[in-house]
């Protein structure tokens, strides 16, 4: 593994890890015991939830790095690049520091065979460490109780929503998806929720009673200004009335940022920021691919990574506020094991014409079959297939032209437009700068 280059480690050791989903923490501590149990050198923050939650990590993360932390991130999935996974102090770490962290796990890694997303999460721990992270905020994958993040033991647990998603694996109702969902929680530990449905809080609450902690229900906030650059809210805090401005578009982003801030409310004394960095960091806040408006020629380009129901309503109900210019255009990609036939019914309401693909980074067990998928339409004249990408966004542009594509239904969607478009997934120059300098 000495001379392993960025891209061999990538293209062609973790394709070489277990396939699919295996449930359990025990290859996780396995693994990290081995290396010294990284992830006990840096405090935590643990967001989960079905939606949002990468933006509520994103949301802390920025504010906490504001008031001087040395803040580690940790998200799933990437858009463009794997390292946008693992970030230090806002940047994403250096192919260096990423190989070298990979180099001294990789042996345990062939003798264990843990899956991708194990073997990503240790990685990543391990990661942290070296770049000497002081706090490190944590997304949950998949789920909560059986994921790999739930080694780490948190200052704040958060769980922003519950909503169907990933039915084949967590369940098929909310109360079952639920409890997977609060299996994060832990005694000692503060949670703190955007969830609203007594019947979901519930379950919560009893898991909470359980480890002896309180749960504490954000909310959404009353009213929201919202405009295609991002969401200003209103909110009473223990740093008293706060006007935030967030450049994150949509509602659902109003009750992220609330969740948020609640989160950063209930840290240990010592770590919890003031009012200035509250306000800065969320000002601050870069979280790519969600209702991101850009401009290339005379079209406007919305890029959501929108990939189950509950997050194609959101996107739908934020489009109002934008005020995309019509033509819109709906370019859409989804994973074949998503639920699709309730996912594009509101997207062919509120667009002139569907597009539907297949992005290429799909994982090719997961690509669904666009032309079955219009014909399980009744093949709506509004919608066609046009199933080569780089054609797909052509005809797309061609299509809206001085008027709107809307590019979603999954992260792989999304992160292959942002590439083809030469649209950043990170920071404001081509390709993702690394912390300390390039990449």
């Amino acid at each position: 593994m000495s001379e392993l280059s960025y891209a061999a480690l990538l293209e062609h050791l973790f394709p070489r890890l277990t396939g699919g989903i295996r449930w359990g923490l025990e290859r996780t501590r396995g693994l990290l015991a081995a290396v010294g149990d990284p992830h006990q050198s840096y405090r935590c923050i643990h967001v989960g939830g079905t939606n949002g939650k990468g933006s509520v990590a994103a949301i802390i993360e920025s504010v906490l790095r504001c008031q001087g932390h040395r803040t580690g991130l940790y998200t799933s999935p990437h858009l463009v690049d794997f390292r946008e996974r693992i970030q230090v102090a806002g940047r994403p770490v250096s192919e260096t520091e990423l190989l070298e962290s990979a180099r001294r796990l990789w042996p345990l890694v062939q003798a264990t065979s843990p899956s991708f997303f194990e073997a990503a999460t240790v990685i990543a721990f391990l990661a942290l460490e070296r770049a000497g992270v002081e706090v490190a905020v944590v997304e949950v994958g998949m789920g909560g109780r059986l994921d790999s993040t739930n080694v780490v033991v948190p200052d704040v647990s958060v769980i922003t929503n519950v909503a169907m998603d990933h039915a084949q694996y967590l369940g098929s109702d909310l109360r079952t998806i639920a409890v997977e969902k609060a299996g994060i929680i832990k005694s000692g530990v503060p949670v703190v929720t955007g969830v609203t449905e007594p019947d979901v809080v519930a379950v919560l609450e009893e898991r909470a009673r359980a480890e002896g902690v309180d749960v504490h229900t954000v909310p959404a906030p009353s009213s929201a200004v919202v405009d295609a650059r991002g969401t200003t809210v209103v909110l009473d805090s223990i740093w008293g009335s706060l006007t935030l401005r967030v450049p994150l578009p949509g509602r659902h982003q109003a009750s992220n940022l609330a969740v948020a801030i609640r989160a950063l409310e209930l840290l240990p004394e010592e770590r919890r920021p003031d009012r200035a960095a509250v306000v800065a960091g969320v000002a601050a806040t870069y979280w790519p691919g969600r209702l991101q408006v850009e401009r290339r020629a005379s079209t406007t380009w919305i890029l959501d990574v929108a990939h189950n129901t509950a997050g194609v309503e959101a996107l739908i109900s934020s489009l109002p506020d934008i005020q995309p210019p019509r033509p819109v255009v709906a370019l859409v990609g989804v994973l074949g094991d998503k639920d699709w036939d309730r996912m594009l019914p509101p997207l062919l309401g509120y667009a002139d014409e569907m597009i539907l693909t297949e992005p290429p980074s799909a994982p090719p067990e997961r690509r669904w079959d666009p032309e079955m998928v219009l014909n399980e339409l009744a093949s709506p004249p509004s919608a066609r297939v046009v199933r080569p990408f780089a054609a797909a966004l052509a005809a797309a542009s061609a299509a809206a032209a001085g008027g709107t594509v809307i590019c979603t239904g999954s992260v792989h969607t999304v992160g292959d437009a942002m590439l083809a478009l030469g649209i950043p997934a990170f920071g404001s120059g081509s390709g993702l700068q690394a912390e300390g300098g390039a990449a």
